[in-house]
């Protein structure tokens, strides 16, 4: 079956509740047995058919009872209420996996979600700054995530971090 052509460029942040490196793109075990995590994109440029979907926000909250790549997990999305209609449901179609070919980031997690809770149409603040490695997102009255630098624990200096992994499920270099 064809897919609709769609595509979404800008930065998208991400954490969970792992050490450093998040184990489950090592195929480890999560650092505290269950894997939570929350993600955020702000779309500077980006289309679903003929929907233009520039400078919408989406975000996502999720848990697994163990590794990501073992399944079972519970998933809810997020999208910025100043979305149109036609945009949210371009949204809901890509957040869901199915609108494209089973090698991307909604796709493999998609697969491994058992249970969807209710889609959340808030007001979504965002930030991202990765030259100073610090950003954010906040649904209000719902969550927030913060995020800094890993930090030298002698000298308190942040790190410059990066992680390659040529195969990765999620990404190529974070």
């Amino acid at each position: 079956m064809p897919h609709i052509d769609w595509m979404i460029k800008g930065p998208k942040i991400a954490a969970c509740n792992c050490d450093y490196g998040c184990p489950c793109e090592f195929n480890a075990r999560p650092t505290h047995g269950v894997c939570e995590g929350m993600e955020a994109h702000r779309i500077d440029e980006g289309y679903f058919g003929d929907v233009r979907l520039d400078g919408t926000i989406i975000g996502a909250r999720y848990r697994w009872p163990g590794p990501v790549h073992e399944g079972g997990g519970v998933a809810q999305g997020f999208i910025d209420e100043r979305t149109t209609p036609a945009q949210r449901e371009a949204l809901i179609q890509i957040m869901s996996g199915k609108e494209q070919e089973p090698t991307t980031v909604f796709n493999i997690y998609g697969s491994t979600i058992v249970r969807e809770l209710d889609l959340i149409v808030a007001p979504i603040e965002f930030k991202a700054d990765f030259k100073a490695r610090t950003g954010g997102f906040r649904v209000p009255d719902v969550m927030e995530m913060t995020l800094e630098p890993i930090r030298n624990p002698v000298t308190g200096a942040p790190h410059l971090a990066q992680i390659r992994l040529p195969n990765g499920f999620e990404f190529r270099e974070a």
